[in-house]
């Protein structure tokens, strides 16, 4: 019995004693074909050792040939936890065409607690990062996948996970794909940007010089322009010197809105900007694609219509990109 693959349903316990012996009532409507589907948890070891959960959803009759295309999803803070949960989208758009979706439960959220969450707080954020980085490296060690056929997605505090795959020197060479929404990008500046100087108990305050140190270390602009092209730093300052000589964009979808009055649009326009005109003139960011919804704050979209042709363009781009029914 699993949440991901059986619609809501109200069920009666008989028995207080025996949980696992149900009488189910009423259920929400099937939405997608999960016969032949199942659902495996798993765990692997991030870089300081720390067991990182997460869950697989894939056809039982997967062959297990590092050809699968797959999408990789967390969240990862403010202590919000990635539950088991029925997703129509997910089922319709991708499981039911034989993609892999897996679930991540990396540090930062609130599966394991108050301490889960503090693990990845402020200059611990890179913690986040690195399981992610531990969960793709062992998704693709089980064969269900490789590099080109293995894509991160995330929105808003997840955006800014994803800007941080993309441009870190490992895990950008893990992932040949991802999909930023609504993201978190330039962390210079965020806390002067709409909601943003709420949620400094969580990133750091980047105009203490002491907490700037380590937020610029996971604030993807500056990996990206700086770190990896090379580019001079704030008012002229020298970069980093190219520390990321070798480092090329996976291909990536970013997502946002007009209206967003939570994370500044600014976030993903500036950073496409620079991967459109720095980095992709180097040929260093081979595919940018950019969705700018003029409606729908912080979710992207105002109502079912635009949130299925939000999720359309997602679902499509990746399927194109990981060669999901190509075959």
């Amino acid at each position: 019995r699993d949440g991901y693959l059986v619609p809501d349903t109200l069920e009666l316990v008989s028995d207080v004693s025996q949980l696992n012996v149900t009488e189910p009532l009423k259920a929400k409507p099937a939405m997608f074909d999960s016969d032949g589907l199942c659902v495996e948890q798993h765990f692997c070891s991030s870089k300081d050792g720390t067991k990182i959960p997460y869950f697989v959803m894939r056809r039982k009759d997967l062959v297990f040939d590092g050809n699968n295309p797959t999408l990789l999803d967390a969240y990862g803070g403010f202590e919000i936890s990635m539950l088991p949960g029925y997703s129509a989208a997910v089922g319709a758009a991708w499981l039911e065409k034989g993609g892999v979706k897996v679930i991540a439960n990396i540090r930062g959220g609130g599966e394991y607690g108050p301490k889960w969450h503090q693990a990845a707080l402020k200059k611990n954020r890179y913690k986040c990062y690195e399981d992610m980085e531990a969960v793709a490296q062992d998704l693709i060690d089980r064969k269900i996948t490789s590099t080109p056929k293995l894509a991160c997605i995330g929105g808003s505090n997840g955006g800014l996970m994803v800007g941080n795959l993309i441009t870190r020197p490992i895990s950008s060479k893990i992932f040949g794909a991802a999909v930023c929404q609504v993201p978190l990008l330039d962390m210079k500046v965020y806390s002067h940007l709409l909601a943003g100087a709420s949620w400094m108990a969580e990133y750091g305050d980047p105009d203490k010089p002491e907490e700037w140190e380590y937020l610029r270390r996971h604030s993807p602009y500056h990996l990206l322009r700086h770190d990896n092209l090379g580019m001079p730093g704030e008012g002229g300052s020298p970069s980093n010197n190219n520390n990321n000589p070798d480092w090329i964009c996976p291909k990536v979808l970013f997502t946002t809105s007009t209206r967003d009055d939570r994370v500044h649009p600014g976030h993903a326009r500036k950073m496409v900007r620079s991967l459109l005109e720095e980095a992709q003139p180097l040929g260093k960011a081979p595919e940018v694609h950019y969705w700018e919804n003029v409606e729908g704050g912080h979710g992207g979209a105002a109502d079912n219509k635009q949130r299925a042709h939000m999720w359309a363009l997602t679902y499509s781009m990746l399927a194109q990109t990981l060669g999901l029914g190509s075959e």
